[in-house]
């Protein structure tokens, strides 16, 4: 089967690839840089068309938790973890937990290197699963002395960019009145629809479950297919379910003014970042704008203040992507570019809060 994804360059520490003994599946861990400390990023349970589009989808996620724990000023590293289902594969409950089982044994192999969390696909339940094998592991349940959801914080995360973003691309923060276009109304998307509806935003809505649907209606929002999202007059365009939709040309038919949203690895290709500038969109970049479930776990795990202390910190992601458009345009440079360029100089540094606090 031809791979839907060329495998990136390998530029990372260390990388576990194991068939899971209990359940069958493919599961990998991606330990990208442990510079700034332990590496932290969560683990995603996904179908795909081949073991090698897992591990890519891995070594992809892992480089992007390296940039993003640096740009929002963590003392860790990235790293990223993959369960792999086949094409067609459904999990009963007992294979489910067999899966989580033996992502446990894979990352505690990493010898405290790597800590998991949720991702896309799994929950926190999942992640009381894993920790049965291994410590290593953050935002277990409320119920059992954990963090949590995460999703709460990388949605205010991203209200927090989305207001930075629309202060550089219309003049003003205030929402009110503004188109927004949400393409994926999952854990954070949905939550971010729910505060900009309340503050009389002009929301268009979309995702891949029709069922979905029915939020745009209680919501009041115009509700349109997936493939037609990027086609509908916005101010900002928020990508918010998988990545890879920013192709070249979905860029050139995009009619927004922005993109700011927190799905990770929203460009297909890197190169995507100088064609929308070339087009006049501002973008702001994902790993800068997704950062508030990270921080909130991080901090939270490490005990390193309060929850609302912890939550100012999130809030504080919208003063990043201002600095980061700043740097852009003194630099002369993509948001992207400035961004990779903030986060490359802190890891240059090895450790602390040098650049992005």
């Amino acid at each position: 089967m031809t791979n839907a994804l060329p495998l990136p360059e390998f530029t990372h520490e260390r990388v576990e690839v194991i068939t899971g003994r209990r359940s069958g599946l493919l599961v990998a861990v991606a330990l990208h840089s442990s510079v700034l400390g332990p590496a932290l990023g969560g683990a995603r349970l996904w179908t795909y068309p081949s073991w090698t589009d897992a591990l890519g989808d891995a070594l992809r996620l892992s480089a992007a938790m390296t940039l993003k724990n640096a740009a929002a000023g963590l003392d860790a590293g990235g790293g990223k973890s993959v369960i792999g289902l086949p094409e067609g594969t459904v999990l009963d409950p007992d294979r489910r937990r067999a899966a989580f089982l033996d992502l446990g044994d894979a990352v505690d192999s990493l010898g405290g290197l790597y800590r998991t969390a949720e991702d896309v696909g799994s929950t926190t339940d999942d992640m009381l699963v894993v920790s049965e094998r291994t410590p290593h592991v953050v935002g277990l349940p409320d119920a059992v002395g954990g963090s949590g959801e995460p999703a709460g914080p990388t949605s205010l995360g991203v209200y927090a960019s989305l207001v930075a973003t629309l202060e550089r691309a219309v003049g003003t923060g205030d929402v009110a009145g503004r188109r927004i276009t949400i393409a994926g109304l999952g854990q954070v998307g949905g939550r971010l629809a729910e505060r900009l509806a309340t503050e009389n935003a002009v929301l268009t809505v979309t995702d891949v479950n029709p069922a979905k649907r029915a939020l745009a209606v209680e919501l009041g929002a115009a509700w349109v297919e997936p493939s037609e999202a990027h086609l509908i007059s916005a101010d900002v365009f928020v990508p918010a379910g998988i990545g890879g939709v920013l192709t070249d040309e979905v860029i050139d038919a995009l009619d927004a003014r922005a993109v700011c949203g927190p799905a990770n690895n929203p460009l297909a290709d890197r190169s995507g970042a100088d064609r929308l500038a070339a087009r006049g969109i501002l973008y702001a970049p994902d790993f800068v704008v997704n950062a508030g479930g990270v921080i909130y776990l991080d901090l939270v795990a490490k005990e390193r203040g309060s929850i609302d202390e912890i939550m100012a910190r999130v809030a504080e992601i919208g003063d990043t992507v201002r600095r980061v458009f700043d740097e852009a345009a003194t630099r002369g440079v993509t948001p992207l570019a400035a961004a990779e360029g903030l986060a490359a100089e802190r890891l240059a540094a090895g450790t602390g809060r040098a650049v992005l606090v």
